[in-house]
């Protein structure tokens, strides 16, 4: 199930390229999904890109009243 939070589309990629995602992916205790995100992130990385990335721990919900976890 996808997060609420990302977004979602297809990714059509050849047969061989999918197989070595899953490999790595393996390899990595990752997701293939999980993955690709982080490729692509490496990727833009080393474009001198840095997109944000979420801080809110997955399946938690936003604290609303303003206090912190200790």
């Amino acid at each position: 199930m996808a997060s609420p939070d990302k977004k979602s589309f297809a990714l059509r990629l050849d047969p061989a390229l999918w197989a070595e995602i899953e490999r790595l992916s393996a390899q990595e205790l990752r997701s293939a999904n999980a993955q690709i995100e982080y490729l692509l992130r490496e990727a833009l990385a080393r474009r001198g890109i840095k997109p944000a990335v979420n801080s809110r721990p997955r399946g938690r919900p936003p604290r609303l009243d303003g206090d912190l976890d200790t």
